[in-house]
């Protein structure tokens, strides 16, 4: 009886701190990151040291659980990421990824060696187990903050901390084995740095690939695609780690691959994972608590703070800079981007490793991490959004997204059924506006299924559903959303040829003698920008307009309000063109005070 009453204590308290952890998500838009610190704590209290006396030292099932959990936070990151905003920052992603965390660790060593009386290999593998940027942490905080980062930012930070992990990963491996056998080769280390990557790349794409498949072809019964595709994220994991590559890695470029092409059920398997890796994250950190001893903390407190300012403050500032340098990035945003390096359970996951295999002053490690992970989510985790600011790096805060439905229409993966509730003050409402590639189908009012046309005018309070490409359904939500008065333009980015968003297409083929659709005339080029980009507007997106070039220059209440214009300049043009394009550039000037005093 005893022992049944302890498994049903143990199945009580599991369920209990499940249902905190959903209760928790609610919190976490509001806290962040800083809020998972709460169940590290919670293992610590109920660990062997603390109130809860629970005996507790498994590492081998803590390495399994944060492998599963790293991996399935990892897919997810992935499976969010749209690879055409992280294309145009490969480079210095992959840069901040390898040779930014080997720097990392390479200046964070000598502290390490002397704060901790530690020779040059194990403080090395101290830098090596800190140096990496976590990219849960990163995710989580970025969303539960709300901030909206400038695109080149946000792409780097995001493609950054989903591929570092896998370098950090083998970089710890290899120094544990180096301290276990006593020698290992430099060219043998790239060597095998070099295929773990290429394989975990194979594998990622391939088994990203075989997913979509299986998802597009297979018919699942309804409710299973998303454990279907939770489930294979942790079978390509498995065969990656199995043959000798990085599981990491393939599951991160696995998410990718899944993201980025048109597969059924889409919107379900994004909110499942969502609270798998949440509820993941807990377990992770409630089982790496409990094999915190605050005891032995004591010990080693003062150089792990030491460790944590100079990583933070120098070592990883430095990294930053220097791997940033070759490419275009001005120095508040190398200066955020270095802030960003929040250190979180990868760290701790990490330096369980050397427990894992009984090294000598294991548990060194693993508190040193314990304390780091600590510093950086409390200051750099709460100061992330003012940091933003004040280095003027974050947009205006866009307002949040309305409740969009998804259907998947049987038969084809084309189009899907997106719904939403019409807002009184929405871009739909007010202007009429919906994007070419979307269709209105049916609208729902009082109870009552209409179609368009008998719904016509569509009033506020309707729900209306339209078809659209799933891969283009989230561009929907701005239509849907109330209208934020916009504000007057930025002086400072006023020059040659820049117009208010709200100049009509009319106005500008009227002067500038270009051709125009006559149903565009009255649209204004905000309305223009709305209508034909595939996502919300950002800074320097671009549109043709016949001859010109509208540019984006300053977004305002999600709409674009002040607009450049600009003559192609990637055409090799002959003589007879180049004088067109003379004549345009003039009345382009002549025309500006007229324009600008619409």
């Amino acid at each position: 009886m005893a022992s049944l009453d302890s498994v049903s204590l143990a199945i009580l308290l599991g369920a209990i701190l499940v249902m905190a952890g959903i209760l928790s998500s609610l919190l976490a838009l509001r806290f962040g990151a800083p809020l998972l610190l709460v169940f590290l704590f919670i293992g610590m209290l109920a660990g062997d040291s603390g109130p809860g006396g629970l005996k507790f030292s498994d590492v081998e099932n803590t390495y399994l659980v944060g492998s599963a959990a790293l991996a399935l936070i990892l897919f997810d990151g992935g499976l969010k990421t749209r690879f055409q905003s992280i294309r145009t920052v490969l480079a210095p992603s992959m840069m901040l990824a390898t040779a930014g965390v080997l720097l990392t660790a390479l200046i964070t060593a000598p502290v390490a060696k002397y704060a901790l009386d530690l020779n040059w290999t194990e403080a090395l593998l101290i830098g090596a187990v800190v140096a990496s940027t976590d990219a849960a942490a990163v995710f989580l905080l970025v969303h539960a903050q709300g901030l909206r980062l400038r695109p080149r930012v946000g792409a780097t930070l995001e493609a950054e901390s989903g591929t570092n992990d896998p370098f950090a990963v083998f970089l710890t491996l290899m120094l544990v084995e180096l301290i276990s056998v006593g020698h290992s080769s430099a060219g043998h280390v790239i060597l095998e740095f070099i295929r773990e990557s290429m394989l975990g790349a194979i594998v990622g794409v391939i088994g990203g690939r075989l997913v979509v498949l299986a998802l597009n072809r297979v018919a699942l019964p309804q409710g299973l695609h998303a454990p279907f595709v939770t489930t294979a994220a942790l079978v390509i994991f498995g065969v990656a780690q199995i043959s000798h590559a990085s599981g990491f890695l393939a599951v991160y470029l696995a998410g990718i691959m899944i993201g980025n092409r048109p597969t059924r059920a889409h919107n379900s398997v994004v909110t499942f994972l969502d609270a798998a890796t949440w509820l993941a994250q807990i377990v992770m950190f409630v089982m790496l608590g409990l094999l915190v001893s605050p005891q032995r903390l004591l010990s080693s407190v003062v150089p792990a703070v030491i460790i944590s300012l100079v990583l933070m403050l120098v070592a990883r500032p430095v990294a930053v800079f220097l791997c940033l340098a070759p490419f275009p990035f001005n120095w508040r945003e190398k200066l955020f981007i270095a802030w960003t390096g929040l250190r979180g359970a990868v760290a701790i996951f990490l330096a369980s490793i050397p427990m894992l295999v009984g090294l000598s002053k294991a548990y060194l490690y693993f508190d040193v991490a314990f304390v780091v992970v600590i510093i950086s989510l409390l200051l750099q985790g709460w100061t992330l959004a003012a940091a933003a600011r004040r280095l003027h790096v974050a947009l205006p805060r866009a307002e949040r997204g309305p409740r969009r439905v998804e259907l998947d229409l049987p038969g084809q993966l084309e189009q899907q059924l997106v719904g939403y509730a019409v807002r009184p003050k929405s871009l739909f409402l007010r202007r009429g506006l919906i994007p070419s590639w979307s269709k209105p189908t049916l609208v729902i009012r009082k109870e009552k299924i209409l179609t368009p046309s008998e719904a016509e005018p569509v009033a506020a309070g309707d729900y209306i559903y339209l078809l659209a490409p799933p891969e283009k359904a989230e561009s929907l939500d701005r239509f849907f959303i109330d209208m934020q008065p916009s504000s007057a333009p930025d002086p400072h980015l006023l020059g040659d040829f820049v117009v208010s968003g709200e100049v009509t297409l009319g106005d500008i083929a009227q002067i500038y003698g270009i051709s125009i659709e006559p149903n565009d005339a009255r649209l204004t080029l905000a309305d223009y920008f709305d209508v034909h980009l595939d996502r919300a507007p950002k800074e320097g997106a671009t549109l043709p307009l016949d001859a010109i070039i509208l540019v984006a220059r300053n977004i305002s209440g999600g709409r674009v309000n002040v607009v450049g214009l600009r003559l192609p300049e990637d055409e090799d043009e002959t003589a007879a063109p180049l004088t067109r394009m003379g004549v345009l550039r003039k009345k382009l000037s002549e025309a500006w005070i007229s324009l600008a005093g619409i």
